[in-house]
């Protein structure tokens, strides 16, 4: 299977649907509930369910998923059967491969259960009409340009003691978010030198986006989130909680991260950990959906 681990759990949905054509004198038989095998459409809601909940069985490749809701429903006509499914899901993988198993299965009882009165049934039409909840739902306003800057906290890479490897992964993960990394520097675990160029990249470069790493710990120089407040003029604490959130599910140390958040100007300025696990699991958590952020500073609401 696909590795997903990486992924955030969102509310995903999908709505799938199929179509019986049939004779009338079939639909007659299951709108009167004279079929031989009777109850077609309640036996076909069941069977939907029931495929919905084991497609990851049916199908090879799937995930196998904690559904939170399913949903079949149909449209009588006078030579056909429209069939609707909606699965809900809050997880880390889509459910349109549910809701279409589902379709199938609620179509394929329907023509087992009328077969009897019309041999020349056909199912057509499986498709998909509708799936939320992935990152292509949250795609950068377009047009937008965004320029950041990485800050690298620590006395041994400043000293040359250490190389800096959280802090170049994060350059090269911005770029492929389609962010232009507009600056990359080392300061000490000094709070005047980590606000000073806080400030610079907030009010001189006027920055969309500064991201530091290091420093969030519990050590007698981790000093970032000291530094960050400084400059911040309001706090985003739900950056930081997702990203302790997600890390906390990978790494129960996380928790120990004192990270802060917030805005300066128009510019997000966030602290995450030193380590490159830690920014690669925290990048994972904030994007795409960091970047709604500047839609709003823009005016852009919700």
């Amino acid at each position: 299977m696909i590795d997903i681990s990486k992924k955030s759990s969102t509310l995903r949905t999908a709505i799938a649907s199929a179509t019986l054509t049939a004779s009338s004198e079939a639909i007659k038989a299951l709108r009167e509930n004279t079929l031989p095998k009777k109850d077609a459409l309640a036996v076909a809601r069941v069977a939907a369910v029931q495929a919905a909940k084991n497609t990851s069985i049916l199908i090879p490749y799937c995930h196998p998923l904690p559904l939170d809701f399913i949903d079949c429903r149909f449209d009588v006509y006078d030579n056909r059967i429209e069939i609707i499914t909606e699965v809900k899901a809050i997880y880390k993988t889509g459910v349109e491969m549910e809701a279409l198993a589902a379709a199938s299965a609620a179509a394929l009882t329907l023509y087992d259960m009328m077969k009897a009165v019309d041999e020349s049934m056909v199912i057509s039409e499986i498709k998909l009409i509708k799936k939320t909840g992935g990152k292509t739902d949250f795609k950068p306003p377009e047009g937008m340009k965004l320029k950041a800057a990485v800050l690298v906290v620590s006395d041994s890479v400043a000293m040359g003691k250490k190389e800096d490897t959280s802090g170049k992964y994060m350059v090269e993960r911005l770029k492929q978010e389609g962010v232009e990394v507009a600056d990359y520097s080392v300061v000490d675990d000094d709070v005047p030198k980590i606000e000073a160029r806080l400030r610079k990249y907030a009010t001189e470069m006027k920055l969309n986006l500064v991201i530091t790493t290091g420093g969030t710990g519990l050590g007698p120089r981790d000093v970032t989130p000291e530094a960050t407040t400084r400059v911040i003029e309001r706090e985003i604490p739900g950056i930081n909680e997702a990203a302790r959130a997600y890390g906390q599910e990978r790494m129960p140390l996380s928790m120990l991260s004192r990270g802060k958040a917030g805005v300066c100007g128009s510019t997000v300025i966030i602290n995450l950990p030193g380590s490159k696990r830690g920014v690669q699991e925290s990048l994972d958590a904030l994007f795409p959906w960091l970047i709604h952020g500047f839609k709003m500073l823009e005016g852009g609401g919700h």
